[in-house]
């Protein structure tokens, strides 16, 4: 097994470490600067063990195993993200809160919204800035269908549309690459733009249940 990728704010002394999956690390950190949080550490697992759920809960739990005793307050940014309750499982064991949802989209987009848009239209498949920005490699690459076109309709015969979830669509020509996402599966495209003041929302509210 490959040793997890981490993404760290180096701060010896932080009082708050927080184990995160890298596909939202960009929009963790900006988070976090912006916010009143304190000192905070950052680890980050990679993102592309959604594609390998299995290998989620394991690693948190090493993670958070390696980081008892040395922090005051450890919190999980993620959702569920696959693992079928097992990330729960974990952190129930520690007593320790993650994000709200069953994955980033939930609370990208606020649990409210979110739901609104599954209820309207359940065959939606989600994009977020990291998606866009790695759909080939993480989707077309890593579910085999760049090598075996056939896939296409296995995987997405049962979807109605892309719903791109913009954090931040002005970098890199987002917009534009996720047209091209779409178009890949045969799909209508919508954009929601969510910000980041949902996503500010959700790490307030583990904080504060963590105090």
């Amino acid at each position: 097994m490959a040793a997890p990728q981490e993404i760290a704010c180096e701060q010896p002394d932080a009082a708050t470490l927080v184990i995160a999956c890298g596909a939202i690390a960009h929009e963790l950190v900006a988070v976090l600067k912006a916010s009143q949080f304190g000192q905070i550490d950052i680890q980050c697992l990679p993102a592309e063990w959604h594609n390998t759920p299995h290998r989620i809960a394991p690693a948190v739990e090493q993670k958070i195993s390696q980081a008892q005793g040395k922090y005051s307050r450890i919190l999980v940014a993620y959702g569920d993200c696959g693992t079928g309750g097992r990330l729960d499982q974990v952190l129930e064991k520690y007593q320790i809160q993650r994000l709200p949802g069953d994955h980033c989209y939930s609370f990208f987009a606020g649990k409210k919204v979110f739901e609104a848009m599954t209820e309207a239209e359940l065959g939606t498949f989600y994009l977020t800035d990291y998606l866009v920005d790695n759909f080939e490699r993480l989707i077309l690459e890593g579910l085999g269908i760049s090598r075996h076109p056939e896939l296409l309709d296995q995987y997405f015969s049962n979807y109605t549309r892309v719903m791109y979830l913009a954090q931040d669509d002005s970098r890199n020509n987002r917009q534009a690459q996720a047209v091209r996402a779409a178009s890949s599966l045969g799909l209508p495209l919508q954009v929601h733009q969510t910000g980041l003041q949902a996503f500010e929302h959700a790490m307030s509210v583990i904080r504060i249940s963590a105090v």
